[in-house]
């Protein structure tokens, strides 16, 4: 029979999945429907982890953090890959639908979201793991996403932490999204100015070089592959306006050459 092991005040705790949610200009809506409005937030997101076979995150202990105008919710690591694909895109057409179906008094629902996997102590919240799920959420790179999602009719931004990508858009494990749904970012908080991690962006509908617009923390795109080396045997023309010279080791005529380059200035030895 195995015994369990005794913690030790430096254990590092298990790892656990955090998804972080957080509501666009919720301090703006009037104090009498804040509730309401958080309301059909949770109900949307319930509803989509439902869809998703995700657990209820009020199934673990301290697995639900409300932060007013969102949310902290923690699962087992072993569903990482479900809160990217297919949650993000699934959980954009709930908003989507809602905007449908919202009554005029009741305001817009967009929602930045963070998305991150570490070590977290519960029911306590220890952990850094935490606090870098909010950064990402409150990154510039993740505010600046939302502009791109209002511009291209979505109602969700996403950051996720370089981590969480390699294990599921890089690992394979999320089939409806690659890695060109994704942006390459730097994640940075204007008043965490300790605060610097690498991240991924999405926005549901767009590829990650339609946000590259929006955002100022963007990665350089990758540089195209080079075009392949000529063998130093093959000569190469010269470049337009550079001067160079063709030489010839064969009979030819003018309008030969001439049906092949545009401009061609030919000189002859004076005799």
């Amino acid at each position: 029979m195995d015994t369990p092991l005794h913690a030790e005040p430096l254990d590092v705790p298990a790892e656990l999945a955090l998804l972080s949610i957080d509501m666009e200009k919720y301090s703006q809506i009037p104090e009498a429907r804040k509730a309401a409005a958080r309301c059909d937030v949770d109900d949307i997101v319930a509803t989509v982890l439902a869809e998703c076979r995700l657990p209820a995150p009020q199934g673990l202990p301290g697995g639900y953090k409300d932060n007013g105008d969102g949310a902290i919710l923690l699962f087992p690591p072993a569903v990482l890959a479900r809160l990217v694909d297919p949650l993000l895109v699934r959980l954009n057409a709930a908003l989507v639908r809602y905007e449908q179906q919202r009554l005029a008094s009741s305001p817009v629902l967009r929602l930045r979201a963070g998305v991150h996997v570490g070590p977290l102590s519960l029911p306590d919240h220890r952990g850094n793991a935490i606090d870098d799920t909010t950064r990402l959420l409150d990154s510039q790179a993740a505010r600046q996403a939302l502009s791109a999602a209002k511009d291209s009719g979505a109602f969700l931004a996403v950051a996720l932490s370089e981590i969480v990508y390699q294990r599921t858009v890089h690992a394979g494990r999320t089939p409806d999204l690659r890695s060109h749904h994704f942006l390459e970012a730097t994640a940075r908080v204007s008043d965490k100015p300790d605060f610097e991690q690498p991240c991924r962006i999405h926005v549901p509908g767009l590829t990650g070089p339609a946000v590259r617009p929006y955002l100022t923390d963007a990665a350089s795109p990758t540089a195209a592959p080079s075009a392949p080396v000529q063998p130093s045997s093959v000569p190469t023309a010269p470049a337009a306006g550079s001067g160079g010279t063709f030489q010839f080791h064969d009979q030819v005529n003018e309008p030969t050459i001439a049906n092949i380059i545009e401009t061609l200035r030919i000189e002859r030895p004076r005799r």
